[in-house]
């Protein structure tokens, strides 16, 4: 079965598209019929599917999660015992725990069947940049 590693350099936290890569994946591998699993392969971001037709989407869900879940030095998270890495990184888990590590998106007639306005999004939940690897594989 198909399967690569795409590398995703991030500038902070915020939503990375990334469906053109995964498409082009699939067009390579010559598959018609199957299922596009996806994975991030860390702790601290996920993978979400969303608009990709109008920002300000990408804008409102980036705020609404910062409101969600402030930095670990905001009051609001003097609970929060994992502090060693910074005041995003605990904020960051919690981010990652309430999205999702892992999509799977059906293939049909040798492309992705997405709906018009949805793309596939790295969640970047950390404050600096990193590059981010999502395992792409495909299964029949």
């Amino acid at each position: 079965m198909p399967q690569t590693i795409l590398t995703i350099a991030t500038r902070g936290q915020g939503l990375y598209e990334f469906t053109e890569e995964a498409a082009a994946f699939v067009r390579r591998s010559g598959c018609e019929t199957g299922l596009l699993t996806l994975f991030v392969r860390h702790t601290s971001a996920s993978l979400i599917v969303q608009e990709n037709a109008d920002p300000d989407v990408r804008t409102d869900l980036e705020a609404f999660f910062r409101r969600l879940v402030p930095p670990a030095d905001d009051p609001a998270m003097d609970y929060l015992v994992h502090r060693l890495e910074g005041p995003d990184d605990m904020p960051a888990h919690i981010k990652a725990a309430l999205t999702q590590t892992s999509l799977a998106v059906p293939i049909g007639g040798g492309r992705l069947l997405l709906g018009t306005w949805q793309g596939l999004y790295l969640f970047e939940h950390r404050d600096r940049p990193h590059r981010r690897e999502v395992v792409l594989h495909i299964g029949a």
